[in-house]
């Protein structure tokens, strides 16, 4: 049966009020269309309100809080000093694989814990992709208005609304190594999304950076500089390795309880008490175990630097990293590498020199002078790549002795703004061991580490004076730097030619110091070079064979001394004459072993 036509009363009697029905009976449609529009409404209502109002705050953290995590309280302290005022900053600064962010997931997690009605929001800055997808996501979380609009600038949207919070907020920025993040827009390459609007230029991270008196930013960095673009100097907190205490107490929570004795202690010394390289090394060993052991790890680690690489290689065992981050601290070191190479190659050449020395007491007047064999075998690729920067920098040809200073020193601020090196009490420079070989390697996999060994063996060469009682202050500085070179022999004859001069002068100041185990060893390796490049009756080749046969006779090695100083002695007569002074020195040394042995009478024939 059709219903009859709504009358003026009908309608009237219709409650659009309380969204009721009062039409019955003949008009069940219209009632179900009324019912309809009444709940459309409503959920439309409900939607707007909920897109509208964030929800209850809470942290939002990528990353398992850490059940292993050491507490080294007095970095978090600092931190939460910095970071509990208002609009408070702080950065946690340092090598990379040197547990910055596992600190920052600790605060973050403490900060939910002590302010549960605070946001905490994580963003990886490690590059503009990164970054832009650590606001859309904080965005997302919090349903800001107008987010999903394409032509919305995302970074002055969360940084407005974090402005305009009322509830607190910790912002964690990590691996923000280039404050540069945002290019223009016009430099935006094919099939990137621009974020901007009217193609205005994107500014640099810091513009986003609110500085909100309920908020607060904690930045973690590999370099000091860029960090300072972001708090000020007050605010950057150092993070250095491990204590030794604490090291081992990773190991233990990484291994379970440990009962091999000195191995700990001394594994945990190897890997330079780096958070990274010890979380490596103890999911290595879990891994392979029974099979491998802290002594076994041990032992494999130090037989070559080719095995070390290859252990410090290993990735596994750190599932609280972003997924960009490397887990081997080799890797995650030659990185940053590549990032000073492109930035400021000088102050690359610079690391590349320092490699090869002993890790501490660097004098400043061993690594200046790198810029002849440094520029003159940087590849085509890396001086075209420079070129327009050095014309902008220095227009002149040569530069004057001040701004060859002022060029070192920015190398060396640059190397100190990374964490690669350190300035001692008395001026030299220090670097961790793990570091130059990382380095080492890093410059072999771009077939440079010969040239750079070359310059580092020409550079302590020209300085390492004879081991004359005058120099033994000089030598003294100089000695573990040339014992060094012992692993770092060159290929090139020259070079080593310049190799074999500098053992044997380091084994003339070991043997007047009585060191004489030292004194053999390089005053042979010295020999076998200079009869190889030189022959057999070469004075230099003749010097080195006496040597060695000194330290045999200060050794008590009789015998194979007087061998030597025989061969010697026969030789210079023949070649030099009887008369000349080294052939008279030569017989000295050989009357001298005579005399130790009790010998008097031969020692008298020759002293005649």
């Amino acid at each position: 049966m059709s219903s009859a036509p709504l009358s003026h009363q009908d309608i009237n009697n219709t409650s659009a009020a309380g969204g009721s029905i009062a039409l019955a009976g003949n008009y069940p449609n219209l009632r179900n269309v009324a019912i309809g529009t009444r709940d459309f409404l409503k959920g439309l209502k409900l939607s707007f309100c909920l897109a509208s109002r964030p929800p209850k705050p809470y942290p939002v953290i990528p990353f398992r809080r850490d059940p292993d995590f050491i507490d080294r309280s007095d970095l978090l302290s600092r931190v939460d000093e910095r970071c509990s005022q208002r609009a408070g900053r702080a950065a946690l600064v340092g090598l990379g694989g040197v547990g910055k962010s596992q600190l920052a997931i600790e605060y973050a997690y403490r900060t939910g814990d002590q302010l549960p009605d605070s946001w905490v929001f994580w963003v990886h800055a490690s590059n503009a992709a990164r970054f832009e997808q650590g606001y859309r996501y904080i965005a997302d979380v919090i349903k800001i208005r107008g987010r999903n609009d394409p032509k919305v600038d995302i970074f002055k949207l969360v940084h407005n609304w974090l402005c305009g919070c009322e509830a607190k907020w910790l912002l964690i920025l990590d691996n923000v190594d280039n404050t540069d993040l945002l290019p223009e827009t016009g430099d935006a390459g094919p099939g990137e999304q621009g974020t901007s609007v009217d193609s205005e230029p994107r500014q640099p991270i810091r513009a986003y950076l609110p500085q909100s008196q309920n908020g607060s930013i904690l930045v973690t960095s590999r370099s000091k500089d860029v960090a300072l673009k972001l708090v000020e100097e007050k605010d950057i907190v150092v993070v250095q390795p491990m204590a030794a205490a604490h090291a081992l107490s990773l190991l233990e929570r990484k291994l379970g309880p440990l009962d091999q004795g000195d191995d700990t202690a001394e594994l945990a010394a190897a890997l330079e008490f780096m958070p990274l390289a010890i979380v490596q090394a103890a999911a290595y060993i879990s891994q392979r175990s029974p099979r491998c052991s802290v002594q076994r790890y041990l032992e494999d680690y130090r037989k070559s630097d080719r095995k070390k690489t290859s252990l410090l290689k290993y990735e596994g065992g750190q599932l609280r990293r972003d997924w960009e981050a490397r887990n081997s601290i080799i890797i995650t070191w030659q990185i940053s590498f590549e990032h000073i190479r492109q930035e400021r190659p000088s102050a690359s050449d610079l690391l590349s020199l320092m490699s090869f020395f002993d890790r501490q007491g660097i004098p400043e007047v061993l690594v200046r002078k790198r810029a002849e064999i440094g520029n003159g075998h940087r590849s085509q690729e890396d001086r075209d790549e420079h070129d327009g920067r050095e014309e902008e920098e220095d227009n002149e040809d040569n530069l004057s002795e001040g701004s060859e200073d002022d060029g070192f020193e920015d190398d060396v601020q640059t190397l100190r703004d990374y964490s690669f090196l350190s300035v001692g009490t008395d001026g030299t420079f220090e670097m961790h061991a793990l570091v130059q070989l990382a380095t080492r390697k890093w410059l072999e996999a771009n077939r440079k580490l010969e040239q750079w060994k070359q310059c580092y063996i020409k550079n302590l060469s020209a300085e390492f004076p004879t081991g004359e009682h005058e120099n033994w202050t000089y030598c003294h500085a100089l000695f573990p730097h040339a014992k060094s070179a012992v692993t770092q022999r060159p290929k090139a004859e020259g070079s080593l030619r310049e190799w074999a001069s500098l053992l044997y002068r380091a084994a003339w100041y070991a043997l007047r110091k009585g060191n004489i185990a030292e004194a053999v060893d390089l005053s042979f390796m010295a020999m076998k070079v200079r009869k190889k490049i030189l022959g057999q009756e070469h004075e230099e080749t003749l010097s080195s064979i006496g040597m060695v046969g000194q330290a045999y006779s200060l050794g008590g090695r009789w015998k194979e001394a007087e061998e030597l100083e025989v061969q010697v002695m026969e030789t210079m007569k023949r070649v030099l004459g009887k008369e000349h002074p080294d052939t008279l020195a030569s017989i000295g040394n050989l009357a001298s072993t005579y005399w130790n042995q009790g010998r008097w009478k031969d020692a008298e024939e020759l002293e005649v």
